[in-house]
């Protein structure tokens, strides 16, 4: 993950903490709504019982918000990309040297977003995540 956190970011996860009561150092932006990676075993607690916790955290700050497991190193990436950009779905994700390479399928412009603004989004996450680079063919 990135070394530096802006101030807006550290307000986010102070919130997250004092409602989820969950610790997390890991959230960003990606399609408009806010993204908290938390540990796999946390992220039940993190919801609460029916969504609860999520509703009222997106009633307070007026956006959406998403809470997903965070990656335990590479072996996690589909499933943490999948979580991230879902309800969009990708035909297939490849691995090759250094590079994630997704085929986006009918759903490549849900993916890419207009003006590319959710690609330069997730290559920016799975950057500071993974520290490699990310294609959508």
């Amino acid at each position: 993950m990135a070394n530096t956190i802006e101030m807006q970011d550290m307000r986010y996860l102070n919130l997250f903490e004092k409602i989820m009561r969950v610790r997390t150092r890991f959230c960003f932006n990606y399609n408009e709504a806010i993204v908290f990676c938390v540990p796999k075993h946390l992220k039940a607690k993190a919801v609460g019982p029916e969504g609860k916790n999520i509703k009222k955290m997106s009633q307070i700050l007026r956006k959406r918000i998403k809470v997903v497991s965070q990656p335990e190193g590479s072996k996690d990436i589909e499933g943490f990309i999948k979580a991230v950009i879902s309800p969009t779905t990708f035909k297939s994700l490849e691995v090759k040297d250094n590079e994630i390479i997704i085929s986006g399928g009918s759903n490549k412009a849900a993916l890419i977003g207009r003006n590319k603004r959710r690609l330069y989004e997730m290559q920016k996450v799975v950057k500071d995540f993974f520290g490699m680079q990310f294609k959508i063919i």
